[in-house]
């Protein structure tokens, strides 16, 4: 009953930039948090930066280089990376929490999006 539209993954040299894009849609009646997890191979997934209510969350390694945002209207959120490192590389994978016609509150993840920061 959720769907996602993701977007923006690739292939960038160190020091570069990429854009992502998650637009979710489906019988959903409000979405409290959005943002995204990543995981490296062999690491556990991990999240990278959300938004609730106008509050933003980072994991440390990325503040200062990654900016999350969020348009409510379109259910879509962005997530700017610069100044992507190596240690970067890894599938992105869009969460949302939301209510929508089968639950109160449930967790919801795109089918994710390869990062790759290679010279």
């Amino acid at each position: 009953q959720v769907q996602f539209v993701e977007s923006g993954g690739g292939l960038v040299q160190p020091g570069g930039s990429l854009r992502l894009t998650c637009a979710a849609s489906g019988t959903i009646f409000s979405i409290y948090t959005m943002g995204w997890y990543r995981q490296a191979p062999g690491k556990q997934r991990e999240l990278v930066a959300v938004v609730s209510s106008g509050m933003t969350k980072y994991e440390d390694s990325v503040k200062g280089r990654f900016t999350i945002s969020r348009d409510n209207t379109k259910n879509t959120a962005y997530l700017q990376m610069s100044n992507l490192k190596p240690e970067d590389t890894a599938v992105y994978y869009c969460y949302i929490a939301a209510s929508t016609a089968v639950t109160r509150l449930g967790n919801y993840w795109g089918q994710g999006t390869q990062v790759t920061v290679s010279p």
